[in-house]
């Protein structure tokens, strides 16, 4: 058997529809905690929607993990630390531990501000991964 899960959590404008988050009291239209849906040992993943001016609410920081927030769609701002940096489509942030961030749409703006943040901890990756195999011989499915 392989060990492998496939989740269709729909086209980018169907993200709003989702409710979700970590705790009940977090939970919010727009967010998909797609880590708690497949069995995610290593990284963690959600997709998120915000309608313009609309914010998350709230700052964080973690010890432990750090994020990549990859941006797809709209435009909005992060606050990370004391600045504020504006992102949109093509975007992609990376946040270490210890860093506070919040995030916004930007009011206005011309649609949702969509994203997906990666979240992963632990060791850190090797600059080339020592763990891969090539299947030269394996002929390919299609």
């Amino acid at each position: 058997m392989s060990d492998f899960q496939v989740l269709d959590i729909g086209g980018l404008d169907a993200w709003r529809s989702h409710f979700g988050g970590f705790r009940p009291d977090s939970s919010r239209d727009g967010r998909r905690v797609v880590d708690h849906e497949l069995t995610m040992q290593y990284l963690g993943l959600t997709a998120n929607a915000l309608q313009p001016g609309e914010e998350a609410g709230y700052w964080h920081r973690h010890a432990k993990v750090e994020e990549l927030y990859v941006f797809l769609e709209g435009q909005g701002q992060m606050g990370l630390d004391d600045e504020v940096i504006d992102v949109g489509a093509g975007s992609v942030v990376r946040v270490g531990q210890g860093v506070w961030r919040t995030w916004r749409a930007t009011p206005g703006g011309t649609g949702e501000l969509r994203w997906l943040c990666i979240r992963a901890g632990g060791a850190e990756l090797p600059h080339f991964p020592d763990d891969s195999e090539r299947g030269g011989d394996r002929p390919m499915p299609w």
